[in-house]
């Protein structure tokens, strides 16, 4: 393999900073691994969740993070059909179209770094090659990480998920990346009305620009479920999306849908955080469900969903507030999880 080190972001321990360092990569690419070379990486809650370790011990320590991302192909693996040298491609975790292949091993100072089928908080990143779509080299590199995640799980999560329909009512809890997507989405499918729910005003701004036809603050308002209901009727929305993981919000997310209706859960509470429901309405005709990436298959969506910015139907301008160096990712990370910010880039050009 033509590059034998990189600079890379390093989850040591979990609840502490990321380590930045040097490390040795793989001594050659195996079957159906791609070299990228990264030119820009989002930050998502899931990293979030890995640092944080809300899922519970982690058995993979050290690793390395990032899910999300845009880069140039260097090098391929044998069996690699779908990405060619010198591609653009969209770096993404929902698997795609190609070879999952193994997992590859980095070096550091004679320690194993793990990783998993795709890394973006690195310069260099062994991929596999059903993690990667190719793009255009004319799109703004800046915006291509939105398509790794957020903007297709959030069209998924609409379209596949929700199944939404014209004219039905939908609520969002947690407005950042995926959420404003996901009210953007509604939007597109004609949903309404569409009521947007977060604790930042500035989010709430966001929101109405996206598509929400009423935003209200949890923090500030009174009695918010009744609010709610005065606007999507009193037997709550169609669809109700929680983005916070966090356990009472789902509650009321859950309380909030019609009975006829689903409730879609896109964040993840931490490991033994519990969420109490009553259970009966799910005998009838009520969904509960879990949504992983909206289902999106990125090497259709992502060209489709490409399509619909150029021409103007999808927006992006605003969704990226702040961009880092990696030398600066625990600065971009502790932004992220203060929850001031829309996506945070780390970038490497």
């Amino acid at each position: 393999m033509q590059i034998s080190k990189t600079r890379a972001a390093i989850l040591v321990e979990t609840q502490k900073p990321l380590v930045v360092a040097e490390i040795n990569m793989p001594g050659k690419l195996d079957f159906g691994q791609v070299l990228v070379k990264v030119q820009y990486s989002g930050i998502c809650g899931a990293q979030i969740n890995e640092i944080e370790g809300a899922k519970g011990p982690d058995k993979f320590l050290p690793h390395l993070l990032g899910h999300e991302g845009v880069g140039t192909v260097m090098e391929v693996g044998a069996g690699v059909k779908t990405v060619k040298q010198g591609e653009t491609v969209c770096m993404h975790w929902r698997p795609s179209d190609g070879i999952q292949s193994e997992t590859p091993k980095y070096d550091w100072e004679g320690e194993t770094v793990n990783a998993g089928w795709v890394t973006t908080f690195n310069e260099y990143a062994v991929v596999s090659e059903n993690r990667l779509t190719a793009v255009p080299k004319d799109i703004d590199p800046t915006i291509i990480p939105l398509f790794g995640c957020a903007v297709t799980t959030a069209a998924g999560v609409i379209n596949n998920d929700a199944n939404v329909k014209f004219g039905q009512s939908v609520a969002v809890f947690g407005i950042g990346g995926v959420g404003l997507n996901i009210i953007q989405f509604a939007d597109m499918a004609s949903a309404y009305p569409i009521v947007g729910v977060d604790v930042i005003d500035a989010k709430l701004e966001m929101g109405k620009k996206f598509g929400a036809t009423e935003c209200f603050n949890s923090s500030t308002t009174q009695d918010l479920e009744t609010q709610i209901r005065n606007i999507v009727g009193p037997n709550g929305a169609d669809v109700v999306v929680d983005t916070t993981g966090n356990p009472r919000v789902i509650e009321l997310a859950y309380e909030l849908t019609h009975p006829d209706g689903k409730t879609i859960l896109v964040g993840v509470p931490k490991k033994g955080d519990k969420v109490s429901i009553y259970t009966l309405p799910l005998h009838f005709k009520k969904v509960l469900s879990g949504s992983h990436g909206g289902t999106a298959a990125p090497h259709v969506d992502i060209p489709r969903l490409m399509t619909l910015w150029r021409v103007g139907k999808l927006k992006l301008d605003g969704l990226i507030t702040h961009s880092f160096r990696l030398e600066d990712i625990n600065d971009a990370i502790d932004i992220v999880k203060r929850g001031t910010a829309g996506r945070v880039l780390v970038t490497f050009t």
